[in-house]
């Protein structure tokens, strides 16, 4: 599909979706464009400017999405932080010890630690509240 701005002879100007640029020739000269405005039947196609992004957008473009994609990255870091700082490490034993605080079993606390896929739907099957966080790599290892 392709758009055109129209003006018919009364100088009303409107936009038009055609599938190129000879089906819109095709509907002209059957008379099946008409104005929206006064109905007329005359129509032309409008000059229009081509919807090019400059260069220079193109370029602020991607020094947004580097500088979003930096502060993301950077608070993943102060939440991995965090969580470091003030959650209890029990690594591949997290599937066990997340199901113990969950039934009572064990003291309830925060915890992180590693589980399968699998593991983690088991877990969730459960019922038992858990959540994957993306884990970025340390810039310092």
């Amino acid at each position: 599909m392709i758009s055109f701005n129209l003006i018919c002879k009364n100088d009303h100007e409107f936009e038009g979706w055609f599938q190129n640029s000879a089906d819109f020739d095709k509907q002209s000269k059957k008379k099946l464009v008409e104005c929206p405005v006064c109905g007329d039947t005359k129509v032309e196609k409008s000059i229009m400017a081509p919807a090019v992004g400059a260069k220079s957008a193109v370029r602020a473009q991607r020094v947004e999405k580097a500088e979003a994609q930096k502060k993301l990255r950077k608070m993943l870091g102060e939440v991995r932080d965090y969580v470091e700082t003030n959650f209890d490490d029990v690594g591949d034993e997290f599937p066990d010890e997340a199901r113990k605080i969950y039934y009572g079993e064990s003291e309830e606390r925060g915890i992180y630690g590693n589980a399968t896929e699998e593991e983690a739907r088991e877990l969730a099957e459960e019922g038992v509240p858990v959540g994957k966080l993306p884990w970025p790599k340390r810039m310092d290892s």
